[in-house]
């Protein structure tokens, strides 16, 4: 895949976003980890799913820990965006569990709707639940940046929400943080409405996306399309992320619509992998690693 700007690019990728924070304050992406802060996006492992489209997630994801694992220069931290089992059960969290305590970087999570099904939501905080963590969400300092950490999946396979009572807390969060410090936000499901008619938005993010007018600076993580769509408004960059467990269709193409997207068994690996972001002279780039 040839380089190309990462705010322009929309593409299939891998598992992998890895982000450093340079010497001037802005978050930007890298592919080495060159020295200073930086950190790994992984997303939707789905693990538990036995379908098709992917009859290994595990392997999938085994794999990706591998590629991580193997990185010159270690992440600060890894987060998972969500969806880490596909339907909440323990066997499923438990072999999640085992893989990601593969990673030799510390794992952070948030949850995905699958993540939350009936009990799942009392075993999702037992096995990848955050310290300190109100409801689910929570927020950091690391290296400059403040990141904040959301739940944005209360209305399973509809609509993203965050809710009154984490949208006052996100209000309160940001209250003292000064407008120069760069903000990374990560959620689930797109804050901001990238195709509402499958699904892919939050319905009250706009509230949240309003308090982050004012910072200088602002990142916006997620998972759940698995695949890449980059999108840029004002001072906000978004970037979803692919899936270790299967791909979903692009947004609107014709037939199709969300779900498990089935491709050849020897394409599988093209789809799935890692990314590295590199910052190389006045820009950016990106090189996309596929696991096959």
């Amino acid at each position: 895949m040839k380089r190309r700007s990462f705010l322009d690019h929309l593409a299939w990728t891998g598992s992998g976003i890895v982000w450093t924070l340079g010497a001037s304050g802005t978050l930007v992406a890298t592919a080495d980890a060159a020295p200073g802060f930086s950190f790994v996006q992984i997303s939707d492992s789905h693990i538990g799913f036995k379908k098709e489209a992917n009859p290994d997630v595990s392997g999938t994801l085994e794999r990706a820990v591998a590629e991580i694992n193997a990185m010159p220069q270690q992440p600060d931290f890894v987060i998972h965006t969500g969806d880490i089992t596909h339907l909440s059960k323990p066997a499923e969290f438990d072999t999640a569990k085992q893989i990601l305590g593969k990673l030799r970087a510390p794992l952070m999570a948030i949850p995905g709707e699958h993540d939350v099904i009936g009990d799942g939501a009392a075993l999702y905080a037992q096995m990848f639940g955050h310290k300190g963590a109100t409801d689910g969400w929570y927020s950091f300092d690391r290296g400059g940046a403040h990141f904040v950490a959301l739940v944005n999946v209360f209305n399973f396979e509809t609509v993203g929400k965050l809710g009154a009572k984490q949208i006052a807390w996100v209000e309160k969060d940001l209250a003292n943080v000064k407008s120069s410090t760069p903000i990374v936000v990560l959620g689930h499901v797109p804050l901001y409405a990238l195709f509402p008619a499958w699904g892919w938005t939050t319905e009250d993010g706009a509230q949240v996306l309003a308090m982050l007018a004012r910072f200088s600076n602002v990142t916006v993580l997620n998972g759940h399309i698995h695949q890449v769509v980059t999108h840029t408004e004002g001072n906000m960059h978004f970037a979803t992320a692919a899936a270790t467990a299967y791909p979903q269709a692009a947004p609107g193409a014709p037939g199709a619509g969300p779900g498990p997207k089935l491709v050849p068994p020897d394409q599988l690996l093209h789809v799935l992998g890692y990314r590295s972001v590199s910052v190389a002279g006045n820009g950016t780039a990106i090189d996309d690693h596929p696991l096959g």
